[in-house]
């Protein structure tokens, strides 16, 4: 997994005029053009099915949300999938707040473009604080985690762990989510060393190595969850995230736990499941996976279909071959409001699934920059993660430490209060949590 800025990705079908990106607010204008009114956004039809092993997967379904109680102008929805590990309490803590503190860390007057574009790094501070707050609880247990928020054609994505969110539209794949396995990334594997922790495959007698690469202590084969104390705070809770837009023929989601995709391809789920319903979809999905390799872990699936009237018209998209869909990137540092009508006209006549957004970066002083994506999102006196009040002597900023060429200067926000400082600096190797210890033991994940 790459942790780059966003970037123009060359190669989409359509995309920006002459490589350039796409403001949000043009998108959200071609959105209102495409939908006419409120009333006839994207029809949601969901299925989830399950079969249990360990019961550690929770599932969050919730598609009538609003971000304003009683506007309904203001509505999303939203899904979770929580694959826990070393028992339950992280998935079922993370279920139960974070949309939550999602909703707590966007501010309460944001019109619906600031909002969208808030979204991911809303995420990131969500994500932290949830399992900053879950670590007071308990010390044992921990979750993966894939969180969904559509807002008509916008979807935004946000990772950790090793659960997967795949969409469909336009007849090709599209991989929202990322892996954090040590073995499907070696610059995950450098990040957690060069903070301290060891990563290794399990010693047995003999001094034979097995299984998947490890971090030790603990033995847990992710680089990234919410919980996990007991392993070390360099596992982060920073998640991946990625936002893109639809096209007005929509698509269908698949949100599965690692027990679907540690047996099938996207491109398999897909196929066995393309002319079902979301319910019936889900359930095939996991049969189809427990009959290749037996019940060995619980196995989750959802599914959802985003449904527009043009795509109940319109014919079959013409099959692509999977992963060859390319975003096209449209997020840029500059007003919304600063394209020519001329540049307007041609970014609407674009109707091809686009990337707003992608970042994967586990470093906060990034992640919560104050120009990246939403400048001044976060108040002087907050802080960025945990929403509590500062006072003027107490903010830290995020770029306290920072040795980043640029502009970045540590009297800049966000600010941090004093723990939420302490987690960051956990997280990046500079506080030891717990001393390592030898490799004789292996995580439930």
């Amino acid at each position: 997994m790459s942790s780059t800025r966003p970037k123009s990705v060359p190669g989409a079908a359509g995309g920006g005029v002459g490589g350039a990106a796409v403001p949000l607010a043009v998108l959200l204008r071609r959105e209102v053009v495409s939908e006419k009114t409120a009333a006839e956004r994207p029809e949601l039809q969901t299925g989830l099915f399950s079969q249990a092993k360990k019961g550690e997967d929770f599932t969050f379904l919730k598609p009538d949300c609003e971000r304003l109680p009683g506007v309904p102008s203001s509505s999303f929805s939203a899904f979770g999938l929580f694959d826990g590990h070393n028992g339950n309490g992280a998935a079922i803590y993370t279920k139960e707040n974070l949309l939550n503190n999602i909703l707590s860390a966007v501010p309460a007057d944001l019109n619906r473009e600031d909002w969208l574009a808030a979204l991911p790094r809303a995420m990131v501070a969500a994500f932290v604080k949830t399992d900053k707050d879950f670590q007071t609880k308990a010390r044992s247990s921990g979750t993966t985690v894939t969180f969904v928020i559509i807002d008509g054609l916008f979807i935004t994505v946000a990772s950790v762990g090793d659960s997967r969110c795949v969409l469909e539209a336009e007849g090709s794949i599209y991989h929202l989510s990322a892996d954090h396995r040590f073995d499907a990334s070696k610059e995950e594997v450098d990040r957690v060393t060069e903070s301290g922790g060891d990563v290794g495959r399990l010693n047995i007698v003999g001094g034979a190595e097995i299984g998947p690469l490890r971090c030790w202590p603990g033995g847990l084969c992710l680089s990234r969850s919410i919980g996990d104390q007991d392993v070390g705070e360099f596992i982060v809770p920073v998640p991946y995230v990625k936002q893109i837009k639809l096209s007005t023929t929509g698509g269908r989601l698949i949100i599965s736990s690692d027990g679907v995709w540690d047996v099938l391809t996207a491109e398999v789920a897909f196929n066995c499941s393309r002319t079902l319903p979301p319910e019936a979809a889900a359930e095939q999905i996991v049969k189809e996976a427990i009959q290749a390799k037996g019940l060995r872990d619980d196995t989750t699936c959802i599914v959802v279909d985003i449904l527009t009237d043009k795509a109940n018209l319109s014919m079959p998209p013409s099959k692509k071959q999977p992963g060859i869909g390319v975003f096209k990137n449209m997020f840029r540092k500059k007003t919304l409001s600063d394209s020519s009508s001329h540049t307007d006209k041609e970014y609407m006549d674009q109707d091809i699934v686009e990337e707003i957004f992608e970042d994967g970066c586990a470093f906060l002083s990034r992640r919560l920059d104050s120009e990246y994506p939403v400048r001044n999102m976060f108040k002087l006196f907050i802080c960025a993660i945990c929403q509590v009040e500062l006072k003027p002597s107490q903010g830290i900023s995020v770029h306290e430490d920072s040795s980043q060429p640029g502009n970045l200067r540590r009297w800049d926000g966000p600010f941090l209060c004093q723990g939420c400082q302490e987690k960051k600096e956990a997280m990046e190797g500079k506080r030891r949590s717990r001393d390592s210890s030898s490799r004789n033991s292996g995580s439930s994940e």
